[in-house]
């Protein structure tokens, strides 16, 4: 087997990397951890302190060594920042009732998008780059739902724009829409690290903003892609495989609409053979939404 150039190799890496999430060098200067000695071994011999008589004082208690401090799990600077971030979040049961709240006051797409911007209530807002709120025609008839925004979503603050995006386009396309005419949005509206998908407590908490901007849009068609929408929107408890291409009813707050539950298009990239379990689904979608 050819090995590949060594830039090429690492090209890879770094996509790699990318894909992953790893976005911060940490050092100039990258560490082979496996050339790298145990910094148990390398320490020098420390001789053991005197065991103190009875008339002497032991060492001050509140004067630990660095090295026992950083036994006991004293944080580092990064790990102090982790916490203090932790720390300033909301209970689950506060940053939910948060969400209901700021998300009802929400009168237009607008004030919905603000409301986001300043609710504090979801850890993944500290870790995204940017707000990844919606794309395409508010007036829709059709509104698409995926679960979270990947890599590139979260740079270009849109959702949908990478490889699963384009995929989706050409899917639309198929059936004569694009995004002029269609309304995209995920349940949560930052990416989770690494691309993974969004915890239920992380689902749950913004919940109420992706139901408040259902509402507003208020299409006549909702299509929830893949199984943390389908399930979270529509309280199924089957995996996706099962539900998809059935319909749903869906009360958007102010009157009942279909949902149609289908195929992420992530998936489909993964899973081509089942591209044709999808293209049936967008069939039923062209032929509902033609009425």
């Amino acid at each position: 087997m050819n090995k590949p150039h060594p830039r090429q190799a690492a090209i890879d890496a770094l996509a790699f990397q990318l894909e992953a999430g790893v976005d911060v060098a940490l050092n100039e200067e990258a560490i082979d951890r496996f050339t790298e000695t145990p910094a148990e071994e390398t320490r020098p011999e420390t001789p053991a302190a005197p065991i103190p008589d009875r008339g002497q004082h032991a060492p001050a208690a509140n004067n630990p060594s660095p090295r026992s401090s950083a036994r006991a799990g004293s944080p580092g600077r990064d790990d102090g920042r982790k916490a203090a971030s932790t720390m300033s979040l909301p209970a689950a049961d506060e940053a939910a009732t948060a969400a209901r709240e700021a998300a009802k006051k929400a009168a237009t797409l607008e004030e919905l998008r603000a409301a986001l911007e300043h609710f504090e209530g979801c850890a993944l807002k500290f870790t995204a780059k940017q707000l990844v709120f919606a794309d395409g025609n508010p007036k829709a008839k059709v509104m698409f739902v995926g679960e979270a925004p990947g890599a590139d979503e979260d740079r270009e603050g849109l959702p949908f724009v990478g490889r699963a995006g384009k995929l989706l386009d050409r899917m639309l396309a198929a059936i004569g829409l694009d995004r002029s005419n269609v309304y995209i949005a995920n349940i949560v509206p930052w990416r989770p690290p690494g691309n993974r998908t969004p915890t239920p407590q992380e689902s749950q908490t913004c919940l109420p903003f992706i139901r408040r901007q259902i509402e507003l849009v208020d299409p006549d068609i909702l299509v929830c892609l893949g199984g943390p929408s389908t399930q979270t929107l529509l309280g199924v408890r089957e995996g996706i495989t099962k539900v998809r291409g059935r319909w749903f009813d869906y009360d958007t707050g102010t009157r009942m609409i279909k949902a149609l539950a289908t195929l992420h298009p992530a998936y489909l990239l993964r899973s081509p053979a089942a591209k044709r379990l999808a293209w049936r689904d967008f069939l039923a979608l062209n032929a509902i939404s033609l009425r």
